[in-house]
């Protein structure tokens, strides 16, 4: 069976004209503002497991940047044509997805016992990066041009309107006739107001979350823990504007089955855990010490954990073996292209169907899988290179058809990196590879893939964008690849950075007053010297021990004397469980919950270590949603992330909900169909308030952390100022003087969303 015929179509720019399009400052800004938006994803990755499209925020930026020096420079910057702009949104979107794939996997590399090295996250970053790319454009024929209107890429549809809407005059002289009777109907959008929108959301998130954190004029997370008869039940609200951006981007209904399942966690779960464990005299594995005598968070860590792991894999498979026909359909097509060079348009073709040589894309492949079996730091042999390439072509098939069904936010990313864990971890099983290095091997095939397969599926919407303005795909390969190398070499250093400035050195005689030694056979790292505010008072050289079993302390990572003597315990940054240094500051750490389900897959199958009965607990939860026609994926987050992380995404999504009810009454939104008022809603005001949102609050928070890290005497006179001194911060009222702020900010959110779309 063929594919089906392409309906006749004729793109924004004709393919008979050339404007500019692939010049050195498109590229340059695109890379550059990739580098921003995936900092700002990794950093949300890292809070909550989950990010949002960069797209159409880079696309607005772009726009308004040009506009700008344009008129400042009285024309001597030329304005951009659509064509550059799109150059430019194809580059910066990279950022955001190959943050997705790093903030996923590679902090399960500390939660196994190993290094967090620079290295080995840059070569995942650039390796998964680059395949995923490579990979998708032998597919682009068959999934772009053969489904169009059929596969309907909301993102990179709405991204094209945003940018045919503000498309500039030389763009509009130089339009196709069909794009010209377009313009006569539809008028033209205010480019300048949707940049100050997302400037000034940036500005709000910057100032907001740096006057909370940084200041600590008011509390950052205020909440409640309840008595009997719901011991240990529990509601709190991170009042990041950030996570207000995402609940509002994400929408009301996922943004509510989240929050159902942080509910299920904190007000069933763990009182239900309370209720009949408070009795027990001794320790319930895999707990370990008795549970009337833990809080909320230590039943959650102890036992809601594991459930919520087992509900996420199970949502996470059922989601792919819900799309196992377009999987099929994906394949099969994109192997018919690819063995009739239909990837391979080149010189000869028209402009808007010029692809990157098939024979550099199977060098370029070759390439990688040699570079990933060199690589020391992965631990690759040929067969896990092989795997690498085999579920990364499947998964970036079924990424790039999911995308175009349902936008790349969407996208079961994670649920295809846990069934490249599964399948990997069972081959291993079964041929005998467990243990040590080969955890890092099974990582790194997941982590690869898992790159390969978010950045294919950005990829993939990015060239549709292009179909549908008339870009050369050659020239976004070219970008796409230009801004994948760049933002891949900049989250490495950023997720150690964070990873380091939330460490916690923790005295020996805090987890082993017995004292603690490494085994004679226990190998050691290289001398390292502390980080961080602890750093100042002990300027001695250590070397790192990884400590993996339970026996006398617990698991984790050691520093160690010249007589092998543990000395601290080095609690990370990601995913540690010691929120206090022994001077009494507070650290806040992050969570990394899908990384934390990674490691739980791996050493789970590897080393049959799992506490299966909970993890079951977990899949039976999602079973039953999926039964009741509730999609579990959403909800299975939910339960697995602490409930104030779901809360302020809830009130984001009340918000779009308010804001798409009150644009419903307008004449002109009544008159669409039900497809266009989501896409109309989706490049809403509202939305561009929202995305300077996530940006501006990400970006400080990454930054507040760098400086509490290198400055943290500073950050400990701030705190102790706020609890004697600010009742805002430490107060009878505090709690309710801290919902203020994030009411104003939510409340600006609703009246900027309501306005007429520009």
């Amino acid at each position: 069976m063929s594919s089906p015929t392409p309906p006749p179509f004729e793109p924004w720019i004709a393919p008979e004209t050339n404007l500019r399009e692939f010049t050195a400052r498109a590229v340059l800004t695109g890379a550059l503002l990739g580098a921003v938006f995936g900092a700002s994803s990794l950093y949300l990755v890292l809070k909550v497991g989950l990010t949002v499209s960069a797209s159409i925020p880079v696309a607005v930026i772009s726009i308004a940047l040009y506009r700008a020096l344009s008129k400042v420079t009285g024309g001597a910057v030329r304005d951009a044509t659509i064509l550059e702009h799109n150059i430019v949104q194809t580059a910066g979107s990279a950022g955001e997805s190959i943050a997705f794939g790093v903030g996923v996997t590679m902090p399960a590399i500390l939660i196994l016992g190993f290094d967090l090295e620079v290295g080995r996250v840059l070569l995942v970053s650039v390796l998964g990066g680059l395949l995923g790319i490579l990979l998708m454009i032998p597919l682009r024929r068959a999934l772009i041009v053969h489904q169009h209107g059929i596969l309907k890429y909301p993102e990179g549809t709405a991204c094209a309107e945003v940018l045919k809407a503000a498309a500039s005059a030389e763009s509009r002289a130089a339009a196709s006739p069909a794009a010209q009777a377009e313009m006569a109907t539809q008028g033209t959008a205010h480019e300048g107001t949707q940049g100050r929108l997302i400037f000034g959301g940036f500005a709000i998130g910057l100032l907001y979350k740096t006057a909370m954190n940084a200041f600590k004029a008011w509390k950052d997370t205020p909440g409640i823990v309840f008595g009997k008869p719901l011991a240990a039940g529990s509601v709190h609200v991170e009042i990041s504007p950030e996570l207000l951006g995402v609940g509002y981007i994400i929408g009301p209904r996922i943004a509510a089955t989240m929050a159902a399942g942080g509910v299920l966690a904190y007000l069933v779960l763990i009182p239900l855990i309370k209720f009949f464990g408070d009795g027990l005299p001794l320790p319930l594995a895999p707990g370990t010490k008795a549970i009337a005598e833990m809080g909320p968070g230590e039943i959650r860590g102890a036992y809601v954990l594991y459930i919520g792991a087992g509900a996420v894999a199970a949502g996470g498979i059922i989601s792919l073996l819900r799309s196992l026909p377009l999987i099929y359909r994906g394949v099969r097509d994109g192997l018919r292209d690819f063995g009739s060079g239909g990837g391979a348009a080149g010189a000869g073709s028209i402009r808007t169907d010029r692809d990157l040589p098939m024979k550099a894309v199977g060098i370029g492949v070759i390439v990688l899988l040699a570079a990933i079996m060199a690589a020391p730091s992965l631990h690759m042999n040929l067969a896990g290179a092989l795997l690498v390439v085999v579920f990364g072509f499947l998964f970036v098939t079924v990424s790039s058809r999911l995308t175009g069904e349902i936008g790349s936010s969407s996208n079961p990313i994670s649920g295809m990196t846990v069934a490249t864990l599964l399948l990997t971890c069972l081959i291993f099983l079964l041929v005998g590879w467990t243990g040590g290095t080969w955890y890092v091997t099974a990582l790194s095939v997941g982590a690869i893939v898992c790159i390969a397969a978010s950045n294919g599926g950005t990829t993939s919407q990015d060239l549709k964008t292009g179909y549908l303005v008339g870009a050369t795909p050659k020239l976004q390969q070219y970008a796409i690849l230009a801004g994948a190398a760049l933002s891949a070499l900049c989250l490495g250093p950023i997720l150690l950075g964070l990873n380091d400035a939330a460490t916690v050195y923790v005295p020996i005689a805090d987890v082993a007053p017995a004292g603690l030694v490494a085994p004679a056979g226990a190998t050691l790292g290289a001398d390292e010297l502390l980080v961080g505010p602890q750093a100042k008072g002990d300027t001695k050289t250590y070397r790192g021990w990884h400590k993996t079993d339970t026996t006398g302390a617990p698991a984790g990572r050691y520093l160690v004397d010249a007589e092998r003597r543990a000395v601290w315990l080095a609690d990370p940054g990601i995913n540690g469980t010691h929120n206090k240094r022994p001077d009494g500051s507070e650290v806040r750490k992050f969570d990394a919950p899908k990384a934390t389900l990674m490691s739980y897959i791996i050493k789970g199958i590897l080393d049959r270590q799992l506490p299966w009965a909970l993890v079951l607990f977990g899949v039976m939860i999602a079973l039953v949603l999926e039964l009741s026609g509730i999609p579990s994926l959403a909800f299975a987050v939910g339960v697995y992330l602490p409930l104030s992380s779901s809360t302020p995404i809830l009130a984001g999504g009340v918000v779009r909900w308010l804001v798409d009810r009150h644009r419903a009454q307008a004449p002109e939104v009544a008159r669409m169909t039900a497809e266009q008022r989501v896409a109309d809603s989706d490049r809403s005001p509202g939305v561009l308030l929202a995305s300077g949102y996530i940006a501006g609050g990400a970006i400080a928070g990454i930054g507040i952390a760098f400086v509490a890290g290198v400055l943290g005497d500073v950050d400990s006179a701030l705190t102790h100022w706020a609890e004697v001194s600010n009742p805002a911060f430490a107060g009878p009222w505090s709690d309710a003087l801290a919902m203020v702020p994030f009411v104003l900010a939510g409340a600006w959110l609703w009246r900027v969303g309501v306005r007429k779309a520009t």
